[in-house]
């Protein structure tokens, strides 16, 4: 990972989250993709008071390996232990230092670009001995510079705008998508660093993963299944057009999802005597990766085109997730649609009640927008909060009762 320079550091709403874990824990690992800012945010935070190592050059990794005590030994904490993923067996050793001095919080900070391998270590070696946290790509909150704006529907929330500009800059802003290095460099070329980013997950993250056996393969897979964005996910249909078996295609998906690339949208469900939908739905977690893999490369065609509408929902499911996941929770998310076709395109659980959102691509809201909150409401009554029609316009206006139009902006 390329650390941005301080100067250009964007504060982010995992910040007073990760330093708490480590005032309590003995070790917080911090997992995300590639490029997300993982280490950038550590060695703002505490570089001061810890020392730094990359797992990810050979020679250190051979030196972890080969000798986990004397490694250890040698860059004693506290200590930041980057991509640990690449010396996953190093963690039962990190287990035996800390259950040494287990009274002592934040001697071990790791980072980890990979869930797959390194969840099942971790869980093995480091089970209540480590904080969890998660970064993804930056939020439209972060990237304004207003990290710790609340969401719409939560306690003591004010109308926060999160982005400035006209609707093309919208637009232009998810061609771009969350990653920090683009954000602090506006004027790299958003094709080329996507190209770069793609190319350097398959051959750094997906290559070692034994679940994938040909890269090109698995790259056509990737930009299929952008294709198939926001819509229900038949795998089968998938696997068939691929030319490869539905179980391969399962397993491909899961290293999407461990790798953090792809965030799966499920169904939700409860008992209001309706057949409802099972199938899940698929979702990049950044809107610029999305916008390359299906060949948009300006605003005008990203607005008009047929990805327009998953590209905007998109972007309002990651701006959800991200916030909730910055803030240190496990985001609870799900779509609901039942077998007559009524759909609310995301069902939030704030608490134990539910937050529902349509998203339209209209800036000219309608009340007819909230016709399929309204249902949502009568199917589950009184747990239902007041929901959004969020949309690309300027507008903020009421859609009948406890239903709010609400500008994508400010959301």
């Amino acid at each position: 990972m390329n650390p941005l320079t301080l100067k250009s550091y964007i504060s982010r709403s995992l910040e007073p989250v990760l330093e708490k874990a480590a005032s309590e824990f003995p070790a917080v690992v911090l997992t995300g993709p590639r490029q997300s800012g993982k280490t950038t945010l550590l060695k703002t935070l505490f570089a001061d008071h810890y020392d730094y190592v990359s797992l990810e050059a050979p020679d250190i990794r051979a030196s972890a390996m080969e000798d986990p005590r004397g490694f250890l030994e040698m860059y004693r904490p506290p200590v930041i232990y980057d991509e640990v993923q690449y010396v996953p067996d190093l963690l039962p050793y990190i287990k035996e230092s800390i259950d040494g001095q287990r009274h002592l919080a934040g001697r071990y900070l790791l980072t980890g670009s990979q869930n797959l391998l390194l969840m099942e270590k971790i869980t093995e070696s480091l089970a209540g001995r480590a904080a969890m946290l998660r970064l993804l790509p930056l939020s439209g909150r972060e990237a304004a510079g207003n990290p710790y704006a609340s969401l719409p529907w939560e306690r003591g929330a004010s109308s926060s705008i999160t982005s400035v500009g006209s609707y093309q800059d919208i637009w232009r802003g998810f061609l771009r998508g969350g990653y920090p290095e683009l954000a602090a460099n506006p004027e790299r070329d958003i094709s080329l660093w996507h190209a770069s980013y793609i190319q350097t997950y398959l051959e750094r993250d997906v290559r070692s993963l034994r679940q994938v056996g040909d890269l090109s393969q698995f790259q056509s897979f990737i930009r299929a299944l952008a294709a198939r964005s926001t819509q229900l996910l038949n795998l089968a249909d998938l696997a068939r057009d691929l030319g490869v078996a539905l179980n391969t295609v399962k397993a491909w998906l899961s290293v999407l999802e461990a790798t953090y690339q792809v965030f799966v949208l499920r169904p939700y469900f409860a008992n209001v005597g309706k057949r409802l939908v099972k199938t899940p739905k698929v979702f990049f977690t950044d809107v610029g990766t999305l916008c390359y893999l299906t060949g948009l490369k300006d605003p005008q065609h990203a607005a008009a085109g047929p990805m327009a509408g998953p590209v905007l929902e998109t972007a309002v499911l990651t701006e959800i997730l991200k916030t909730l996941t910055h803030q240190g929770h496990d985001p609870q998310i799900y779509f609901w649609r039942t077998a007559s076709g009524s759909e609310v395109d995301l069902v939030v659980e704030a608490g134990e009640r539910l937050v529902p959102i349509e998203v339209k691509l209209s800036a000219t809201p309608r009340p007819a927008f909230a016709k399929a909150i309204k249902t949502f409401r009568k199917d589950l009554g009184t747990n239902v909060m007041p929901g959004y029609v969020i949309h690309p316009g300027e507008i903020r206006l009421p859609l009948g009762s406890d239903v709010t139009a609400l500008p994508l902006r400010e959301l």
